[in-house]
């Protein structure tokens, strides 16, 4: 029997996630401009897959009660049209960690033209939906994403 291929999981380039999409019909309006929450949906995969490429088992710990991320804030800006069957980059970026969340920033490109981008924070959340303290071991992983911190003089 052949195995089964594994769905690409985009690579880690330095502190950049970096993840491929391609806008397939049924992202498209019928004008075949890529519907605009069809960006939430890459930049959620993107999200995921960029957890997962850091060691970050976002199911364990949801079947294990731990808990799990919640998006908490989202801002998204919309600068240009994706079109049915562009190839089109979704870039991820770690830019703060905290105790119980972290934010990131993440856009949508093709062939170096800025599509969308979004700047959001995710909390993790218990079981019973409050706030809680992420792993110690996942704020490590995404931290070693961030730039080393400079003193202020």
């Amino acid at each position: 029997m052949a195995a089964y291929p594994e769905p690409p999981g985009g690579v880690l380039d330095g502190p950049i996630h970096r993840f491929a999409v391609r806008a397939y019909f049924e992202d498209t309006d019928l004008s075949g401009v890529v519907y605009h929450a069809n960006y939430l949906r890459w930049f959620e995969r993107a999200r995921s897959d960029f957890l997962r490429l850091l060691g970050i088992d976002q199911r364990a710990a949801q079947e294990a009660g731990e808990g799990a991320y919640a998006v908490s804030e989202l801002t998204i800006r919309y600068a240009a049209p994706a079109r049915l069957d562009d190839t089109v980059l979704i870039e991820s970026v770690a830019e703060e960690i905290r105790a119980a969340s972290c934010r990131i920033h993440q856009r949508a490109i093709r062939d170096g033209v800025l599509l969308a981008e979004a700047r959001l924070r995710v909390g993790f959340i218990a079981p019973d939906g409050r706030p809680r303290r992420q792993p110690d071991a996942w704020r490590k992983a995404l931290a070693t994403l961030l730039p080393p911190q400079t003193e202020e003089s």
